[in-house]
């Protein structure tokens, strides 16, 4: 297994980092048993990341992950996301980033996972309710007490990430980063090449779009991505095989040079892999056996240009309050005005 640093105020981690967010339903149907098989098969291949939120399955997946790791606690580092509310028929609420409520929420996921540590504690998202330094100030007297090791942060822009910084080390930005998605290269990586942050980077097959994957019935929340509807899905499917095309030539399949061009690209990224069964795993586990060279690199991305597909990552109104977008979709509002 490849070993990075996951910032200068975070630990070495596997290069690759296990997404669980899957296996609590999220794309559909998961088999518990094969989830933890899993889980099990990523610790014994070396990957030491385990990635997840406490309104995954609205709990469940803190409490399979807490039955994945009875005896094994050591062999992983888990990542938490907070602060989505959810209502008991699985709806989405709001987001609560208060001091007070992290701490509820910090309670609650220790419970459920089994431990008495959480090594890596984020915001899933921006409250814009609550001060950026209330909510940092608050993990870091979780840390402080010993319940948290290392804080970052998730789809925040440029000066949220400089806020928080400020108020106490952040190990890492948890962002969406693929071939079809790469809006943060702009001005987010930079930054945190500057500040000595690290990425951990979601969505890297774009939900499953770029290994030919598709929503599997009323479950499957992709069924309301833009890039998963009606013709934007069917035109994508382009991308889908120039990118199989590319990766025959390599000898590897599209998955597989999907997660190699994103670990290729800076050695401060780690992508995060959601694989729900072994066998994707094991695929995925193959992106490390993967060398792009400078020319692999460019040919990708010319024959795959990043605003080549169809539809934005997520809905419009999910759009306009991440915060790590705001400043793009004012430019691209500017850019519009400017040319009507």
């Amino acid at each position: 297994m490849i070993i990075r640093q996951l910032g200068l105020a975070g630990p070495k981690v596997s290069a690759l980092s296990l997404g669980c967010m899957g296996m609590s339903g999220m794309y559909g149907r998961a088999v518990e048993d094969e989830s933890i098989a899993t889980i099990h098969a990523a610790l014994d291949a070396g990957i030491t990341l385990l990635d997840t939120g406490d309104f995954y399955g609205q709990g469940h997946n803190e409490m399979l992950i807490g039955r994945a790791l009875k005896g094994r606690r050591d062999a992983a580092l888990l990542s938490v996301k907070f602060g989505a509310m959810r209502g008991p028929d699985g709806s989405w609420i709001g987001y609560d980033a208060r001091p007070a409520a992290l701490k509820n929420f910090l309670a609650y996921s220790l419970k459920r996972l089994g431990v008495d540590h959480i090594d890596i504690y984020r915001p899933a998202r921006l409250d814009p309710r609550v001060p950026i330094e209330e909510t940092v100030g608050a993990m870091a007297e979780m840390v402080k007490a010993g319940f948290v090791r290392y804080i970052g942060l998730s789809e925040v822009g440029p000066e949220t990430i400089q806020k928080a910084h400020k108020v106490h080390p952040i190990c890492d930005l948890q962002i969406e980063y693929s071939i079809v998605s790469r809006g943060p290269e702009a001005e987010i990586f930079p930054l945190l090449r500057e500040l000595g942050i690290a990425v951990t980077a979601y969505g890297v097959l774009s939900r499953g779009l770029l290994s030919g994957s598709k929503p599997a019935g009323p479950g499957d929340g992709r069924a309301h991505f833009p890039r998963f509807a009606g013709e934007n899905f069917e035109r994508n499917q382009n991308l889908v095989m120039t990118l199989s095309e590319i990766a025959a030539e390599k000898g590897v399949t599209g998955t597989q040079l999907a997660i190699a061009w994103v670990l290729a690209k800076d050695d401060m990224i780690v992508p995060v892999i959601g694989a729900r069964k072994r066998i994707q795993l094991e695929e995925s586990l193959r992106a490390l056996e993967v060398r792009l060279t400078a020319e692999e690199i460019a040919h990708i991305e010319h024959a795959i240009p990043q605003d080549a597909v169809l539809g934005t990552r997520y809905a419009p109104e999910q759009m306009k309050v991440l915060d790590s977008e705001k400043r793009s979709l004012a430019e691209r509002a500017q850019a519009s005005g400017a040319t009507h």
